[in-house]
């Protein structure tokens, strides 16, 4: 397999980007803020090959609880963000190895740049989750909804917001319910940066 040169950035003990090998991520479905069922699941997935593993954070008690969850974890703890930057700024200081954000939903620049700062304190990563179920409403607009234009312009976006503020520690994923439309998404922003996906 031939694949690009890119940036490479660590996540905890694990490297992403083209001088490693291509890692295993998978996603909790427990609670967060039930510790010990979401260990297990851990564990679990850590059995089965699971290098990285990605949980919800959907509230403050779910924040809290990484702090115990991350301690205990054998493989490095991703947590995943919408909307609130106090979370990312909470699971950061609880321990996690890498913190996804989609930044058009998290607010301001400056609450943005929070996050990238705290990022930056512990050095962890940030993915840049775009969605195409939930592309800026100018975006989806300009482009007559959800399109491979669309998706690689809000990456670029939120790409460029990070780099303003000297952050490129980052790593990109690209979601969209068309199979193909995410495959060519990746294929045309492959071509525009050198960010691991």
């Amino acid at each position: 397999m031939i694949r690009r040169q890119t940036r490479n950035v660590m996540v905890g003990n694990v490297g992403i980007g083209s001088d490693y090998p291509i890692s295993i991520q998978s996603m909790t479905n427990t609670d967060t803020r039930n510790v010990a069922s979401t260990l297990e699941q851990i564990q679990k997935l850590t059995e089965a090959g699971c290098e990285i593993v990605r949980l919800a954070v959907p509230d403050v008690e779910a924040a809290e609880a990484l702090k115990i969850i991350t301690r205990d974890s054998q493989i490095p703890v991703v947590a995943d963000i919408h909307f609130d930057y106090r979370l990312a700024l909470l699971s950061i200081a609880n321990g996690v190895s890498k913190v996804r954000i989609n930044p058009g939903n998290i607010g301001s620049d400056e609450r943005v740049k929070e996050v990238v700062s705290a990022a930056k304190d512990k050095g962890i990563p940030i993915r840049i989750g775009v969605n195409g179920g939930s592309l800026e409403k100018n975006i989806l607009m300009k482009h007559g909804g959800v399109t491979v234009p669309a998706i690689i312009e809000s990456a670029m976006t939120h790409i460029h917001l990070l780099e303003k503020f000297q952050f490129e520690d980052t790593i990109i994923a690209l979601k969209s319910s068309d199979i193909r439309l995410t495959f060519e998404a990746y294929q045309a922003l492959a071509n525009q940066c050198n960010y691991p996906f």
